[in-house]
């Protein structure tokens, strides 16, 4: 809390006198300024915080300034670009955010398809500005979710197995350093430092530009989820997940989430698929699931604009919720699943608002990220693997212990399903590598 810093209330007003003579491009609010309220929303509104004071900073200068007068004051403070952080990282009790919210300008060089995205965008701006040129790149599986994050974290996309990970098209960064020195980093200059932010990114610093490589992407791709009763026709749709992941060339993708849809009164796999062609070839590619007779279809062709945002309705911004990540090899067990959907009607029964929780479970054909070495990258966790999000939704603080635990059990029993799955195939070394992907975390 304010009152808790050095120097308390005073330290705040007196930096706040300060920050607003400094800087040039930036808004200050506090408690009491008009869009404070909104300055502190979160993706989750378990993690939301009433900072002390929020800066809406416009450049790298300001950026720079920020930090320099914040660590002057022995104000503590936390950075935030798409506020989608579940654990708290982007919100703070009586400190400082800089907020990067108000950069979000995005350039477009068609001549080398490259992309110019500053550090407050999120992937809906890029994703936009690149399929204006007929250009796409490796972003998210949403689209509100901030490029920041994402980026530094490592990055999965529908794109990756294609493409690979966000920071395999990753080309240059602009980072404002913890000491406020600004810095340029790429594969020529500053080189180790490019290096770091590949992965371990958020460790270094606060970065104000990143600079990404496209691809062309002018053909309508094929998209949507179909909805199946987990009772009925898990066996089969985890039977196929298994085989597609290890079969397909890279230009399609499945993400399978566990969840009660409102027009059910039973759990259900909706599967979220993709394909990188024609509405034909999709359907050759997906007969087995569509054979299934999904209860819902939302399939079609559509711009690729369009694909990461058809799971937005599934985790949107506004009340209690967090990810959690883990990780699972196919062949993924049916049974497994089972075992995590009654706990998933555990928490049914327990928790007020639950039944919005999700579990997704992502099927992206792994060889394009694995083509990059492991060394290349500060990103510690490439492999054949393939990553679980355990989402859990509620409605009451009372219950944010008893969601954020239940999501920990979760974890424990995938890493648990990971040791029987390393055991069985003679503990090989690329497995004893696998760790969670932090992004989810």
């Amino acid at each position: 809390m304010i009152q808790e810093l050095a120097g308390g209330i005073e330290t705040i007003a007196r930096l706040v006198q300060e920050l607003r003579a400094s800087l040039h491009d930036s808004q200050v609010l506090t408690p009491d300024s008009e869009g404070y309220e909104d300055s502190i929303k979160r993706w989750s509104d378990a993690v939301e915080r009433r900072a002390g004071i929020v800066v809406y900073v416009g450049s790298a200068k300001d950026i720079s300034t920020t930090i320099i007068l914040s660590r002057s004051y022995a104000v503590p403070f936390v950075v935030s670009g798409g506020r989608h952080s579940s654990s708290g990282a982007s919100s703070t009790d009586g400190g400082l955010v800089i907020d990067l919210r108000k950069m979000r300008r995005v350039s477009v060089d068609a001549s080398t398809n490259t992309v110019r995205a500053q550090g407050g965008c999120i992937w809906e701006d890029v994703d936009n500005a690149a399929a204006d040129h007929g250009l796409a790149m490796v972003g998210g599986t949403v689209n509100h979710t901030g490029i920041g994050g994402l980026t530094l974290g490592g990055g999965y996309g529908w794109l990756s197995g294609r493409y690979g990970l966000t920071i395999d098209s990753l080309l240059a960064v602009q980072i404002v350093l913890a000491d406020g020195n600004i810095r340029d980093a790429s594969a020529e200059i500053n080189e180790e430092l490019f290096w770091a932010v590949r992965g371990a990114g958020h460790c270094f610093g606060v970065v104000a530009e990143f600079t990404f490589q496209t691809y062309e992407q002018k053909n309508p791709i094929w998209a949507g989820q179909l909805v199946f009763p987990a009772s009925k026709k898990l066996d089969e749709v985890v039977a196929f997940a298994n085989d597609f992941v290890l079969s397909n060339d890279g230009s399609s993708g499945m993400i399978m989430g566990i969840t009660a849809p409102p027009f059910m009164n039973e759990p259900a796999a909706v599967t979220t698929l993709f394909h990188n062609g024609s509405a034909s070839e999709a359907e050759a590619v997906f007969k087995r699931l569509l054979d299934l007779q999904p209860l819902r279809n939302t399939t079609q062709e559509r711009p690729y604009r369009e694909l990461n945002s058809i799971m937005n309705h599934l985790v949107p911004y506004g009340g209690r919720k967090l990810s959690k990540g883990a990780s699972f090899v196919p062949r993924l067990s049916a049974d497994f699943v089972r075992s995590l959907i009654a706990r998933l009607q555990e928490l049914h029964s327990k928790v007020r608002g639950s039944p919005r929780s999700i579990l997704l479970f992502e099927f992206f054909s792994p060889d394009a990220w694995c083509r990059v070495s492991e060394a290349s990258t500060a990103f510690a966790s490439r492999g054949r693997h393939q990553n679980l999000m355990i989402g859990p939704f509620w409605t009451d603080a009372e219950d944010d212990m008893v969601c954020r635990e239940w999501a920990r059990t979760l974890a424990r029993m995938a890493n648990r399903e990971l040791e029987r799955v390393r055991d069985e195939a003679g503990r090989p070394e690329w497995m004893e590598r696998i760790g969670e992907y932090g992004n989810y975390d």
